[in-house]
C-alpha cells in the first residue's frame, strides 16, 4: 500500500522556471524564508535607490530648467523634498575625471591611446580573434607606442605626467602594474623554487620583504628614497617611481600566486619532461608554467583586482587619479556637499572594470576547464 501511494504523488517540477525557483530558491523552509526576506529588501531598496539617481536626479539642468554650475542650483537644494542626486557635479568635472589635467589641444592622444589599449588586448583576452597574430604584433609595440603619444616625443608635444590624472593614470598604473608583475612574479617564483640556494635565499627575501610592508610605505619608497639610488643626473619622474612600487609589490603577490599553482603540478609531470631530454628552462615555458598559470587563474585575477583597487593610494603621494580628481571636485566650493555623488560615481567606474576582469576569469576558467583533475603522479 505505501508502495503504491509513493508511486501515485505527483513528480516535483525539476525544469522550467518553476523547477529552477523550486530547486534554488524554495528547496526548504530555510531558503524560502531567506529568499522572501531579500526579496522584502529589495522591494524596500531599488525604488529608493531608481529615484534617487535617475526619477528626481539632475542630470545638467534643474527642475526650473537652468543650467546648474554649482550645488546651490541643484533641485535638492531648492525643493529638498523633491530632489535626488546632482550629476551636474560629474557633467561638469567630466573631462578631469578622464583625462585630469592634460591640454584639450592634445586629448585626442589620450582618446587613441584608449582605443589602442582595447585592440592590444583583443589577442590576449581571445585566442580565437580572427587575424590574431597580427593583433599580437601590435600589441607588443603598443607600450612604445602608448609611451610617445601620451608622454610626447617624435614629434608630438611633450605633456608633463603632472597634468595627467583621473582614469588615466588610474588605468596606467593598473595595466602597467600588472602587465609588468605578471612576468616577474613568474621568474622570483621560479627563483624561490630554484636549487641554487643564493637565487633562492634572494627570491625569498625579496617575496617576503615586499608582503611584510604596506603598500603605502612602497610608495613614500619610490617618491623620496627611489631617487637616491639613482646614477647623478637621472631623474625619474614621479609617476614612474609610483608605478616602480607597484610594480615591485604586485610582483610580490604574484610570485606567490604561481608558486601555488607550480606546487600543485603532480611530480610525474615534471619526471616525464626529462625523461624526454628538455632542459630547465624549456621544461618551464612548454610543460610547468602553462599548467601553473592555468589553475591559477582565480588568484591571480583576484590579485589583479586588488593591485587596480590600490591605485587609489597613489593619492597619498600627489597623484591624481580619478579617487583623487573626486577628493578635488569636493574641496571646491562651488560643489561642497555632493561626496554621495561622486563616491557613486567613482565606485561605479572601479566596479565595471573589477566586474569585467572576474567575469572574464570565469570565462577563461570554463574556457580550460581548469577544475579537471590534471591527472597522477
Amino acid at each position: 500500500m505505501n508502495e503504491m501511494n509513493e508511486v501515485r504523488k505527483p513528480p516535483v517540477a525539476t525544469t522550467g522556471i518553476i523547477g529552477w525557483l523550486r530547486i534554488n530558491l524554495f528547496f526548504n523552509w530555510t531558503n524560502s524564508l531567506i529568499t522572501l526576506f531579500v526579496i522584502y529588501c529589495l522591494y524596500q531598496f531599488i525604488p529608493w535607490i531608481l529615484d534617487w539617481t535617475i526619477f528626481s536626479a539632475d542630470f545638467k539642468y534643474n527642475y526650473l530648467g537652468e543650467q546648474i554650475t554649482n550645488q546651490e542650483m541643484c533641485s535638492r537644494n531648492l525643493d529638498p523634498e523633491n530632489g535626488g542626486a546632482c550629476w551636474a557635479v560629474i557633467y561638469v568635472r567630466f573631462y578631469q575625471f578622464i583625462y585630469g589635467f592634460y591640454p584639450k589641444v592634445e586629448v585626442w592622444r589620450v582618446n587613441v591611446a584608449y582605443v589602442m589599449l582595447a585592440f592590444a588586448l583583443l589577442p590576449l583576452l581571445y585566442a580565437k580573434l580572427p587575424y590574431r597574430k597580427y593583433f599580437l604584433y601590435f600589441t607588443y609595440i603598443f607600450p612604445v607606442i602608448a609611451y610617445f603619444l601620451l608622454n610626447g616625443g617624435l614629434g608630438f608635444a611633450e605633456v608633463s605626467t603632472n597634468k595627467w590624472g583621473g582614469l588615466l593614470v588610474t588605468l596606467v598604473l593598473g595595466c602597467t602594474g600588472i602587465a609588468l608583475a605578471f612576468p616577474i612574479g613568474i621568474m622570483l617564483a621560479l627563483g624561490r623554487r630554484s636549487k641554487l640556494p643564493v637565487i633562492s635565499m634572494m627570491c625569498t627575501l625579496f617575496i617576503e620583504f615586499i608582503r611584510g610592508v604596506p603598500l603605502i610605505t612602497l610608495l613614500f619608497f619610490g617618491m623620496v628614497m627611489l631617487p637616491l639610488f639613482l646614477p647623478e643626473g637621472i631623474d625619474m619622474d614621479g609617476l614612474v617611481r609610483v608605478l616602480v612600487a607597484v610594480t615591485l609589490f604586485q610582483s610580490a603577490y604574484m610570485a606567490e600566486v604561481i608558486r601555488g599553482g607550480l606546487q600543485a603540478i603532480p611530480p610525474g609531470q615534471y619526471e616525464a619532461a626529462k625523461s624526454l631530454g628538455m632542459s630547465y628552462w624549456r621544461m618551464n615555458l612548454l610543460i610547468i608554467l602553462p599548467q601553473a598559470i592555468r589553475i591559477s587563474i582565480p588568484p591571480i585575477v583576484n590579485t589583479s583586482i586588488g593591485l587596480f583597487k590600490d591605485t587609489t593610494l597613489v593619492i597619498i603621494v600627489g597623484i591624481l587619479d580619478l579617487l583623487g580628481i573626486g577628493r578635488g571636485t569636493l574641496a571646491d566650493t562651488n560643489w561642497l556637499g555632493l561626496s554621495y555623488e561622486i563616491y557613486f560615481f567613482v565606485s561605479l567606474v572601479f566596479f565595471i572594470f573589477t566586474f569585467g576582469m572576474s567575469r572574464y576569469s570565469l570565462y577563461l576558467e570554463k574556457k580550460l576547464k581548469t577544475g579537471i583533475n590534471m591527472g597522477a603522479d
